[in-house]
């Protein structure tokens, strides 16, 4: 399933038909994700230290990677990475009767899916401690989880709320600009005078885009605006300004498998 999700993540990221992307469970039921699978155990036997890459940390780079803003629509329950792989999700919409557990304490193991680092930017470092701490298992409502799911709604109500925001951001939002405003939060330099500087010269690269054409033309012209800019064509020069970091296992390590 996390080579499914990695191999689709990667080509909607590409399409150009796509415009946001709702990632849910197969089924509406009160289940959206219980994690690992623990009857087949928890193991490894073909990785070494130095060639294993944890499978849900794959995947959230890959929803992170991706240039296409991703709405999880979490129609209930999720534990461990059934949790963990939403993080890097843009938007997160929750059934109120959702059970949601960091539960990696109680497992005998660590954080996965890089939920290390965006958990607490998310919710806070202290939320985030306790979360993992305990390991235990609260309801989506409950006020460890902050402002997590910014939308909370019935179960019946979770996909149908999250289609509406993918129709409303596809329809009326550039993908340029989302994606270069979360990379801007995400990826972005240690201070706010160097942030300043980035922000200023990817603004001005923009301001010579069509999206930005066609966002003041449709306002000022009164009509809906229709936006055809995408990531391959139409990214500013300055983009990536971070260092990328290449996670795959060198091929001369997967000969020693």
């Amino acid at each position: 399933m996390a080579q499914s999700l990695i191999q689709a993540f990667n080509l909607l990221s590409t399409d150009s038909r796509v415009k946001t992307i709702v990632l849910t469970s197969s089924t509406q039921s009160s289940i959206f994700c219980a994690g690992a699978d623990l009857e087949i155990g928890l193991s490894y036997t073909q990785d070494t230290a130095t060639t294993h890459r944890d499978m849900g940390g794959q995947v959230a780079l890959a929803i992170h990677n991706c240039k296409k803003p991703v709405i999880a629509a979490i129609t209930g329950s999720a534990v461990g990475v059934g949790i963990t792989m939403t993080l890097p999700c843009a938007i997160r919409v929750v059934s109120d009767k959702a059970k949601v557990g960091f539960v990696f304490a109680r497992r005998g193991i660590v954080m996965e899916a890089c939920s290390s680092f965006f958990l607490p930017r998310l919710v806070g470092w202290s939320r985030a401690m306790h979360l993992v701490t305990t390991g235990a298992v609260y309801r989506a409502t409950h006020k460890l989880f902050g402002d997590l799911f910014t939308e909370i709604v019935k179960p019946e109500q979770v996909m149908e709320k999250a289609l509406e925001l993918a129709e409303e951001i596809s329809g009326k939002t550039s993908t340029v600009s989302t994606t270069l405003m979360r990379d801007l939060m995400w990826r972005g330099p240690g201070t706010v005078e160097e942030t300043h500087l980035l922000e200023s010269r990817v603004l001005w690269e923009l301001f010579g885009g069509r999206d930005k054409k066609e966002g003041v033309e449709s306002f000022v012209g009164k009509r809906e605006v229709s936006f055809e800019g995408n990531m391959e064509d139409d990214k500013p020069e300055v983009w990536p300004w971070w260092e990328r970091v290449d996670v795959k296992v060198p091929e001369m390590e997967k000969s020693k498998l």
